[in-house]
């Protein structure tokens, strides 16, 4: 027997992002037109980055940190939205995420540069304000109070993510799933009814491999560790998450932190927060925000131990299959 004419088509789309890829999977009615939908996700990704990327001089973000302190400046609704969002998150997390990093991110080579010995000491020696400290927003407008360098990378791919789900939502697509370089978003369900499955990878550099499932339904899930992007400096290899009190790379942190959260760019920059603060403080920061956090810690072997918070990951074992109602 043929397949009925109602069976639903699995569309899968994406395209060039933030110096990666996003993706989009969904099913609908044969015969439906996917050209209107990929220009429009492509369209949302690349307003996300023209506002918020650091590696483009001409982008609202840049023109932002080349203002003068003092001065006010209108700024474009989406990069308004992440940076309230990055002011709040970096104050609930006592200024483990902080997004007024830019300088250290710029010096250690994790931007267009490659790593200055001059910038990475300067870094190290600047006194430090969070940038919820210097940083003021009324309405649209936004000014400096106190130098201060912008830098969203830990959380504007989380957002991408979002603006991905909306804007299948304003193309009437409720069910889907959609991700940009492992940080993921579930809409609703597949067409049996069952969540999206989405896999935690193991902290392994050499290889990419499955460590613990997830299967979400209208959640977000982001995940911060030390195996994917890195510089060398004088031969030692230095994760991209920044220790905010030290202007340097995180030296003693977990292997990986995975966040599940309502939203992807909250998951993004939870994950990065987490990160610096470890499995102890972090796990009490976890809780006390009602977050559900995976840690991955390494052993002496280079090994790694799950430690969970929150109802996913209680048990935290591997492999796990969790849920997270809408």
């Amino acid at each position: 027997m043929s397949k009925m004419s109602t069976e639903k088509a699995r569309i899968a789309l994406n395209g060039p992002t933030m110096g990666t890829r996003w993706s989009a999977v969904f099913f609908v009615a044969p015969g439906f037109d996917t050209a209107a939908v990929q220009e429009a996700l492509q369209a949302a990704v690349d307003a996300v980055d023209m506002q918020m990327s650091t590696w483009k001089p001409d982008s609202d973000l840049m023109r932002v940190n080349a203002a003068a302190v003092g001065c006010w400046l209108t700024v474009p609704t989406h990069l308004h939205a992440v940076l309230r969002l990055g002011l709040e998150i970096g104050r609930a997390s006592g200024g483990a995420f902080d997004i007024g990093m830019g300088d250290a991110v710029t010096a250690w080579g994790f931007g267009p540069d490659a790593a200055a010995p001059d910038g990475i000491r300067k870094a190290m020696a600047a006194p430090r304000r969070p940038a919820h400290d210097v940083l003021e927003l009324d309405g649209m407008a936004l000014r400096k109070t106190a130098p201060v360098a912008l830098d969203l990378n830990g959380i504007a791919k989380g957002y991408g993510v979002d603006r991905l789900a909306e804007t299948l939502r304003d193309h009437e697509i409720t069910n889907a799933l959609v991700g940009i370089d492992g940080e993921m978003r579930a809409m609703g369900l597949r067409p049996d009814g069952t969540a999206w499955t989405i896999a935690v990878e193991a902290p392994d550099a050499g290889r990419r491999a499955p460590r613990s499932v997830l299967a979400l339904q209208d959640a977000a899930v982001a995940t911060s560790g030390d195996y994917r992007h890195w510089v060398e400096v004088h031969g030692q290899r230095l994760s991209h998450t920044m220790d905010p009190k030290r202007g340097a790379p995180l030296i003693a942190g977990p292997a990986s932190v995975s966040v599940v959260a309502r939203t992807c760019a909250e998951a993004d920059a939870w994950a990065t927060a987490l990160m610096v603060l470890g499995p102890d403080a972090g796990a009490a920061v976890a809780e006390k925000h009602g977050l559900d956090v995976l840690f991955l810690v390494r052993d002496d072997r280079g090994e790694a131990s799950g430690v969970g918070v929150g109802g996913l990951f209680a048990q935290a074992p591997a492999p796990i299959t969790l849920t997270k109602g809408g």
